[in-house]
């Protein structure tokens, strides 16, 4: 489903709001990306950006081996490797973000900064939703910092059934 670009609002500890731009039309993603691309001086090849492309576009996350498949269709001899570095590529870059729990891929909503974010998973549709409050990260980060622990990532999936798919 193509949509336009939709906004939430969050609240920070001092009851401050916050407006986040989500990136829900897939051409105006991809176009977002190759303007930070650029701004970065990132060489965005036309793998890179055919896959950034096929994972924008899915409508739920989206696995290697499918995007693999995908490209089969206009690349015959496109190989697993390929796919894989585009990847490493664009995770690297916060273009895209990695479901560990599902071994899948999403578009970041926020390709522009760099930030960290959970995501709640239906494990009925497969769906997946950034939830895009930084208090959450910042939650995390002051509970690791008040053990002694000092995290290099963060990554939380929560899974469970989606609005959708949930029987009234």
């Amino acid at each position: 489903m193509m949509r336009g670009k939709e906004s939430s609002l969050t609240h920070d500890d001092t009851g401050k709001e916050h407006r986040h731009r989500h990136h829900h039309d897939a051409r105006g993603f991809v176009r977002e990306v190759a303007r930070v691309s650029e701004e970065r001086g990132l060489r965005l090849t036309p793998l890179r950006m055919e896959v950034l492309e096929l994972v924008a576009a899915a409508d739920k996350p989206v696995k290697a081996y499918d995007l693999l498949d995908q490209l089969r269709e206009h690349h015959g001899n496109a190989a697993p490797p390929t796919v894989y570095r585009a990847l490493d590529f664009l995770l690297e870059q916060g273009f895209i973000h990695k479901l560990s729990s599902i071994n899948a891929f999403v578009s970041c909503h926020h390709p522009a900064e760099a930030h960290q974010v959970p995501f709640l998973i239906c494990d009925v549709c497969s769906g997946a939703e950034e939830v895009c409050d930084p208090r959450v990260a910042e939650l995390i980060e002051v509970q690791a910092k008040a053990l002694g622990f000092r995290a290099q990532a963060q990554t939380l999936e929560v899974h469970g059934v989606c609005k959708r798919c949930r029987k009234p």
